[in-house]
Order: structure tokens, then C-alpha cells, then sequence
């Protein structure tokens, strides 16, 4: 006899995935999984919250007081200085204000099984996903004043390096608007389509360093590592959409922590277990201790309509149903004003709004409201 999860319909996929797991792993009887299932059915239970507690203040509280015990670090791998990590409370902000331009952004690449425990094949998808400029490939640029042109003497060493074969045609990656790029096998040459001055080819030539020619856009800087039992690689930039279409790339669990890429690409569910995920991170490495719960309250207000949106004025709070609770925030001014000339009713809903206005908040003993039907007695003739 088996315990089936349809018993307990309320419990989360995720908590029911998990008991299956370990019932299996501790060779449970049917009766043990049974009294398991509903051990786990009650503690579920007693964890949900109270009807009418305000949750919100109780999650505002619990990130507010340990943020200011949080350092303002941001940390770099060892050996690898241009590789670093926004850490503490600016990361937390980041996280939470949804900034479409994390500072450090960064992506954890897992590979296929074929290659996740080879160190010499991690080394070559690694070298394939570093972006390659122009300049890193070649010995030294020139100008050649007699022909008006730009001349690149390729390195053939570091094209190995950088895993660029021989007979790869770099003059097609470089894309830059009015010139002619031609290729030999030892010099790229660039020559600008309309008469120009020396000093015009000069400011060209700093251009033309810059060009891209390999590897994915945006990930300035790999770095192969082992967790656990594989090797991961891990990127300084994020390019995810790029990335995922690079042999030998797992795309089930490479992971940006790039809000919008990640939401972008994966879907809004992914973009909230990210928020989840980075922000229990960020805590945990700073020594600190919040319910989770608190973090996926968060995670689900910044994602319940479909994107990412951060706790600003521009984001959660301006997008709130009452002219109040907006006012309260920032710029009241502008809210009342706007509210008055559009004619916005307040229908007095949530907390803030009932405490400017000096009424009981919809909360605790304040929630339920008391309906008396009285009938009336019929008056005796």
C-alpha cells in the first residue's frame, strides 16, 4: 500500500518531491509514509500565516533590522582580480530593486554530462565563450600612408590560445560601417570606403582594436571551477541567450543573475526563484538568518503580474491601487494632484491609508467586520 499525494492536495509539489525522496532513501514502510505524510500535512499547516496578520510590516522588519548589520563588500576570486562579486547590502538592493544593470553580473555555465568531469574540454568551451576583441589577436596594428589603410598582423600563437583556427575568416566578424575588410593568412587589412585624412584612419585604427571577433558578447572574463563533483565554468558578464547556444552548454541549469535576462530567456518563474536564490545568498553569506518565507512574499510581489518589477516608486509602489499608499512613498504631491484631477477613488483597503485617515487598519482584531441581522418585533396591537 502506497500513500498517494492526491491525500494531501494542499502540500507544495516541491515538499511532496522531497518526502518521496527520502521515504525512498530510508526504505520507509507504507504506515511510516503514511504518518510522515501527515506529520508534513500538519507542519505545513501550522506554518501558514494567521488570518489577517500583516505579514508585509513582519517581512519589511525582518530584512530591515539585519540590513543594517550587513557589510558593503564587494569580494574578488583569488588569482583573478577582474572577477568580483557585489556582496551585502548594495547585492540586496540590486536583488530587490530590480537593477537592470547588476554591477556584477555574472553566469554560472554547467556542461553536459560528456564533458562536466573533463578538465581539458572545460578549458576549450571556456576559451569559446571569453568575447574576443580584435586586438588580443593580432601583434601590432600599423597605418600604411601610401595605400590609405589599416593593416593587422595576426598572431597566429594566440589564435590558437583563444581557439581560433587558422582558417577562420575574422575579416567577416569585424563589423564596422564604411570600410572594406580584406584577410590574408598573416594580415587583416581595413580600409576606409570613402577619401580620409591620416588623422581620421588614426581614430579608426583605435576603433578597429576594439572589434569583435570570437567568443560570446559581453563575458569579459571565464573561469573554470569544480563544485562538487563537476567542473562549472563561471563567467564575469552575462550573455545567457548566447551562451545557451553553445555546444556542450546544459540549459536546464546554467543560471544568470541577471533578473531581466533570466526572465527574458527562462520564463518569469525563473526569474523568481532567482530573486529567491540570490537573496537567501547574499544573506546566508553574511551570517544571517531570515525565514524564507519572507523571501518568497518578495519574490512573488515582484513577479505576481508577469515581470520583473522592483520595490521603487517606478515599480511595486507606483503601480499600487491606493492614491495614499503611493503618496506616502515619494513625491505625494504628485499623486494627490493627478489623483484629484482624474477623479481616483481611494477604497481605504490596506494599512497605510487607514492610518493616515486615523481609522482601524484592516488587520488582526480590525479585519473582521461584525454583521447583526436584527429582526424586528412585530408591535402588538
Amino acid at each position: 500500500m502506497s500513500t498517494k499525494t492526491t491525500d494531501y492536495p494542499a502540500l507544495p509539489e516541491q515538499l511532496v518531491d522531497e518526502l518521496e525522496s527520502l521515504s525512498k532513501e530510508r526504505k520507509l514502510t507504507a504506515d511510516e509514509k503514511k504518518k510522515a505524510y501527515a506529520l508534513l500535512a500538519e507542519t505545513y499547516d501550522k506554518a501558514k500565516i494567521s488570518p489577517g496578520e500583516a505579514i508585509g510590516i513582519i517581512t519589511a522588519e525582518s530584512f530591515g533590522e539585519p540590513g543594517t548589520q550587513m557589510t558593503l563588500n564587494v569580494f574578488h576570486f583569488a588569482g583573478v582580480s577582474e572577477m568580483s562579486v557585489t556582496a551585502g547590502l548594495p547585492r540586496l538592493i540590486e536583488i530587490f530593486d530590480a537593477t537592470k544593470a547588476p554591477k556584477t553580473p555574472q553566469i554560472e555555465v554547467y556542461l553536459e554530462a560528456k564533458y562536466k568531469k573533463n578538465p581539458n574540454a572545460i578549458k576549450k568551451i571556456a576559451v569559446s565563450l571569453k568575447e574576443t576583441k580584435l586586438e588580443e589577436v593580432v601583434k601590432g596594428f600599423s597605418i600604411n600612408a601610401s595605400k590609405m589603410r589599416i593593416e593587422a598582423r595576426l598572431d597566429h600563437a594566440k589564435l590558437k590560445t583563444f581557439g581560433i583556427k587558422g582558417n577562420m575568416i575574422l575579416a567577416n566578424r569585424i563589423k564596422v560601417r564604411g570600410v572594406f575588410v580584406n584577410q590574408t593568412k598573416t594580415l587583416i587589412a581595413i580600409k576606409p570606403k570613402v577619401k580620409t585624412t591620416l588623422g581620421e584612419l588614426y581614430h579608426l585604427k583605435e576603433k578597429i582594436k576594439l572589434a569583435f571577433v570570437h567568443g560570446v558578447k559581453n563575458i569579459t572574463h571565464v573561469l573554470p571551477l569544480k563544485k562538487g563533483d563537476e567542473y562549472i565554468i563561471l563567467t564575469a558578464g552575462s550573455n545567457l541567450k548566447d551562451i545557451l547556444q553553445v555546444d556542450g552548454v546544459d540549459t536546464m541549469r546554467t543560471r544568470s543573475n541577471d533578473l531581466y535576462q533570466t526572465a527574458k530567456v527562462y520564463g518569469i518563474e525563473a526569474a523568481r526563484q532567482v530573486i529567491m536564490e540570490e537573496a537567501e545568498k547574499v544573506i546566508q553569506n553574511q551570517g544571517l538568518d531570515v525565514d524564507v518565507r519572507h523571501i518568497m512574499l518578495l519574490a512573488d510581489v515582484m513577479t505576481a503580474k508577469g515581470a520583473v518589477k522592483g520595490i521603487t516608486r517606478f515599480g511595486i509602489t507606483g503601480e499600487k491601487a491606493s492614491v495614499l499608499a503611493r503618496a506616502s512613498f515619494e513625491t505625494p504631491l504628485k499623486h494627490l494632484v493627478t489623483a484629484s484631477l482624474t477623479g481616483e477613488i481611494d477604497p481605504l483597503n490596506s494599512v497605510i491609508e487607514n492610518v493616515m485617515m486615523n481609522q482601524p487598519i484592516p488587520l488582526g482584531t480590525g479585519l473582521p467586520d461584525l454583521v447583526v441581522r436584527m429582526d424586528k418585533k412585530k408591535a402588538k396591537k
